[in-house]
């Protein structure tokens, strides 16, 4: 299974420059860097001896790199458990000119802790699960629905809930609970069993502290930790210039189906038709999300819902409104259902004719086997739309 996982292909391309990599744990960051760096020196904070070492002495990573040249590469994984390494990495790469490739699962640590994240001499980038171009033939529409697509779960499906269980019982332990990012578990244990019944809703977080018995200011922290690694993101609702009543509540959605329901405790259920609706939409926002970075488009993303409850799954905002000028987007509708019913276009429609944006593109995405296209609508299997999209084709 490691070699496997090590002759994967990713989409992320290697920066010229010193960079951040964040992404959730189990993604693949230590190999990608090895993929793409294999002659860097290398140092896994995770290795205790190392940490204690470094954490007593920063200084020591010079002497440690030795006489690299400039231009070298130097990878730091894990790079939250010593923030303060940050301090050294910025002096080298000033007095040095050592490239650095500083891994981690989140920047909540390092912002804390004070640091500035290098002034600027390094960028960000982003590893998420797999996606569909990535796996290629290996892609299992079912398998990416029912257990999302980690390394170890796309690639090995002889214990997927397994892997599953215990990637949310280490996350518990290795990002909540050593980290110090909350005082006590169990009211977060509570709290991510219902945040992850929520994937794919839109969250109101009074409702939330209620039904975890907490109180709404620890919602509003246990949200930020879970945004902060990397684990949930945010979809807020799109607000046209139209004379409709917008609701203002953001949706959830999990970086993972598969994560999502291992958190919320259905592994051992069956999968029912909402939650299969829910998991797609994930599935999809994921791939809209990881082409968005790769392509460095960086298009803002959001959801459309009126008050009478017509919604949008997706729109991507192609070019802002400014002054006089209406907001260029490209809608998307997902259903998982095997026959398209046309009442799925009338939100998109009434978008368009209201004058408030210009419509550049409107999908439709199922799983169904036919290409339709009606009257400005392109009806496409979920396979053909993820191939259109990461051809650049969608927006």
């Amino acid at each position: 299974m490691v070699s496997r996982r090590s002759t994967q292909p990713r989409l992320l391309k290697k920066p010229p420059r010193s960079f951040f990599l964040f992404g959730p744990r189990g993604v693949g960051k230590s190999t990608w860097l090895s993929q793409v760096l294999p002659h860097a020196r290398r140092f896994d904070l995770l290795d205790s001896r190392l940490f204690l070492e470094l954490t007593g002495r920063p200084d020591r990573l010079e002497s440690m790199v030795g006489n690299a040249r400039r231009g070298s590469w130097v990878c730091i994984d894990e790079v939250q458990r010593v923030p303060v390494l940050l301090n050294e990495a910025h002096r080298l790469i000033e007095s040095r000119g050592w490239h650095f490739a500083l891994s981690g699962s989140s920047a909540r640590k390092l912002r804390r802790g004070g640091t500035n994240l290098l002034g600027g001499r390094a960028i960000t980038r982003l590893l998420e699960p797999f996606v569909s171009p990535e796996l290629g033939d290996r892609f299992d529409l079912d398998a990416a629905i029912q257990w999302g697509q980690l390394p170890l779960v796309a690639l090995d499906s002889r214990a997927r809930a397994d892997v599953l269980e215990s990637y949310v019982h280490t996350y518990l332990k290795e990002e909540v609970r050593e980290e110090g990012l909350i005082r006590r578990v169990e009211p977060f244990i509570r709290f991510l069993e219902i945040a992850g019944l929520l994937n794919g809703e839109q969250v109101v977080a009074s409702n939330v502290a209620r039904d975890a018995a907490v109180p709404r200011s620890s919602v509003d922290v246990y949200f930020s930790i879970l945004e902060d690694t990397l684990l949930c993101h945010r979809l807020p609702a799109f607000v046209p210039r139209a004379r409709v009543r917008e609701q203002a509540h953001s949706k959830l959605y999990w970086f993972d189906p598969g994560v999502a329901r291992a958190a919320a405790g259905l592994l051992g259920d069956a999968v029912d038709a909402t939650w299969r609706g829910r998991a797609l939409e994930t599935l999809v926002f994921h791939e809209l999300r990881v082409h968005n970075h790769v392509s460095g488009k960086r298009r803002k993303m959001a959801f459309y819902r009126t008050r009478q409850g017509a919604e949008i799954d997706f729109v991507v905002q192609t070019a802002a409104g400014t002054g006089s000028e209406r907001p260029s987007i490209v809608c998307i509708e997902v259903k998982h259902a095997t026959r398209w019913d046309d009442r799925w276009e009338k939100p998109m429609r009434e978008l368009a004719s209201s004058g408030a944006v210009r419509m550049k593109r409107m999908f439709g995405v199922y799983r169904g086997a036919e290409v339709l296209v009606r009257e400005g609508v392109e009806v496409l299997p979920v396979r053909e739309f993820l191939r259109r999209l990461h051809a650049g084709q969608v927006f």
